[in-house]
């Protein structure tokens, strides 16, 4: 096995997403936060200053997540599923519909581990289902080993974006 990491993959929405939320705290919340401190630090004893003090610790939880989000941006890979060439098949950015033995329909996406939100049906292409049904086709039968113990999920239909 290597040691190297998997690649960050990420949808082009994805990527727009993360590069959004850091404009959006680089430009705005860090900011902000920062004439708070000043106009707190300018009070007097900052050691009993409830606004010096959240200020700086929220402070330091901005800077941690730009610092975050600047790492996994440099790392990403942006692919855009609408450019799949292979449509009859699982890969990135498809949306799946499957059905498991106990006839329960789903459908999943699969995206980066970044935007991945599981409730909403976008799944890492990392977990256990999808890296399952990564390379299948529709009527294909695939055995995913899960927490709870191992189910088989059928593909009922593989739909990529528009181009």
């Amino acid at each position: 096995m290597s040691d190297q990491p998997p690649p960050n993959y990420i949808t082009p929405a994805g990527f727009a997403a993360m590069r959004a939320r850091y404009e959006q705290l680089f430009g705005t919340e860090r900011p902000a936060l920062v004439e708070v401190i000043s106009w707190a630090a300018g009070n007097g004893d900052r050691s009993e200053n409830g606004d010096y003090i959240y200020g700086r610790k929220k402070l330091r939880e901005i800077d941690r997540e730009l610092a975050h989000l600047s790492r996994r941006m440099k790392a990403a890979k942006v692919v855009d599923p609408a450019r799949q060439a292979d449509r009859d098949r699982v890969f990135f950015g498809a949306t799946v519909t499957v059905v498991d033995e106990d006839d329960v329909e789903r459908t999943l996406t699969l995206v980066g581990a970044d935007e991945a939100d599981a409730g909403g049906g976008r799944i890492s292409w990392l977990s256990p289902i999808a890296r399952a049904l990564r390379g299948a086709a529709v009527g294909e039968v695939r055995r995913v080993t899960l927490p709870g113990g191992e189910r088989e999920h059928e593909i009922l239909s593989i739909r990529y974006p528009d181009a």
